[in-house]
């Protein structure tokens, strides 16, 4: 009865394959026989990401030559947030910048031992 979410939802987990390509050139041709099924589904949602990556696809292709995400950035961002949720706001941007830096630094500020 479900058909269309199911097939939605083996396009995901087939899309997570594109990580366990063995070269570039491998990726490129995964993603774009990806893209081509799903063109080919008429699943409208599914068509718009595969558009979307289409669109962006030397972007997602460069973390093969790369191997870098915005992981690490969106973790800091995350920190950072936070930090400025729990003051409430700060008086200043100069303290923002100040308090960024003392939590995404990671500055050890143990004193040495004897």
């Amino acid at each position: 009865l479900n058909l269309r979410p199911v097939a939605a939802y083996r396009m995901r987990l087939t899309l997570q394959d594109f990580y366990e390509q063995a070269n570039p050139q491998a990726a490129v041709e995964f993603l774009a026989d990806w893209c081509e099924m799903v063109l080919a589904s008429g699943l409208n949602p599914m068509i718009k990401v595969a558009r979307t990556l289409m669109e962006h696809a030397e972007g997602v292709l460069r973390w093969f030559w790369s191997g870098f995400s915005n992981g690490l950035l969106e973790g800091i961002n995350s920190l950072i947030q936070a930090a400025k949720a729990k003051a409430r706001g700060y008086r200043t941007t100069h303290n923002l910048l100040n308090i960024a830096y003392l939590i995404a630094g990671k500055l050890d500020f143990a004193l040495p031992a004897r």
